[in-house]
């Protein structure tokens, strides 16, 4: 397979800025950045992380709060948190030094069998095959495989056979050959089949089976959540949280928030949910100027997020001790325009404070 699929590649370049390049640093970080992740999205974030970090103590030396700042918009923050965590752990354990071996590599934490793969070939020739979506779906269509890709037998098939097709003496080259042509030759949507150099020996085209391969066994049925936001606002402040729970967003900040069955629809409704959970003496007549956003929605893995944010303009005699909550003491107060500039935020935030930037003045 190896001389034609050069061959193509050699037809068909793909310029991209870790194309070629050895520094296992650099090679770490696209590979990172680009888990889940098309490239058109995530080159700006691969130029921004190393013109802020250049060198990998660099970015171990930085603060999380900044990293996740950097990251934000990416989406998938535990890459960030990991990516991080593994800077550390090479320039303090590991004396700044990468690890060279694939078992090494692979321990490192967020670090998969494909990303271990493409590190210790590009970075270091290692004989080792990748295995991501492109190189599935080309494996699949061209050998006509039906197992499903989501599972522990086909993925142990696919492995078997991407390794035993390896060009050992070029497993750089060959690698990224295989994941080019999976990218831009046979892709998931409208493949060109008709220029394909496998044309003849591909099953899947012989077959007329492309649209069906790879297969997979289950399709994820994604669940709704509800989040009500609560923008309490006196004057240019605001006050904001730090997530502590262990999922996607841990660690960035966000608006005190009440997750419900659903949405309230209605201004009134959404402030006596809020007011019978933060407060304990004041009424909304007695604090009138309350306004509802729209509904914001963001799509996760797993998950919809549906949220909508209520905005509480605080008289500026209003005695902070009247919140009853006992999250409060963990909360910070802090300037609106900071909060949008300074802290890293779920991306659902992010939308709702640029749809609002005239009304909080930043």
């Amino acid at each position: 397979m190896s001389p034609k699929l050069l061959a193509w590649s050699a037809q068909n370049p793909r310029d991209m800025p870790w194309k070629g390049e050895t520094d296992p640093y650099k090679i770490w970080l696209s590979e990172i950045i680009l888990q889940q992740t098309r490239v058109e999205q995530g080159l700006p974030y691969y130029e921004k992380f190393l013109r802020h970090y250049p060198t990998i103590r660099q970015l171990a030396d930085a603060h999380e709060d900044t990293v996740l700042k950097d990251w934000e918009g990416l989406g998938y923050y535990t890459r960030a948190r990991n990516l991080h965590a593994t800077a550390k752990y090479i320039a303090h354990q590991l004396n700044g030094h990468f690890p060279d071996t694939y078992e090494e590599i692979r321990s490192l934490k967020g670090v998969g069998d494909y990303t271990a793969a493409a590190i210790a070939s590009f970075a270091y020739q290692l004989p080792y095959a990748v295995l991501d979506g492109n190189v599935y779906r080309v494996l699949a269509r061209k050998f006509g495989i039906d197992t499903p890709i989501d599972t522990p037998a086909g993925k142990r098939q696919f492995a078997a056979l991407a390794q035993s097709l390896l060009d050992k003496r070029r497993p750089a080259a060959y690698n990224q050959a295989m994941m080019d042509f999976g990218a831009t030759q046979c892709t998931a949507a409208n493949p060109q089949c008709l220029t394909c150099p496998f044309q003849e020996e591909c099953v899947g085209f012989q077959t007329k089976n492309i649209g069906q391969l790879p297969v997979k066994s289950k399709n994820m049925v994604k669940k709704d959540r509800y989040f009500l936001y609560i923008v309490f606002k006196k004057g240019t402040e605001t006050w904001i949280r730090q997530r502590t729970e262990k999922d996607i967003w841990q660690n960035l900040y966000e608006f005190p928030m009440m997750e419900l069955r659903e949405l309230p629809m209605r201004q009134n409704d959404a402030w006596a949910t809020v007011a019978k959970q933060y407060f304990s003496e004041y009424t909304f007549s007695e604090i009138p100027q309350v306004s509802l956003s729209k509904i914001y929605r963001q799509t996760l893995t797993h998950r919809y997020i549906n949220a909508v944010f209520l905005t509480v303009e605080l008289p500026t005699y209003f005695p902070v001790n009247i919140f009853k909550n006992p999250v409060f003491s963990a909360w910070k107060c802090v300037f609106l325009a900071d909060f949008k500039e300074k802290f890293s935020l779920p991306r659902i935030i992010s939308l709702f404070l640029s749809d609002n930037t005239l009304t909080f003045a930043f």
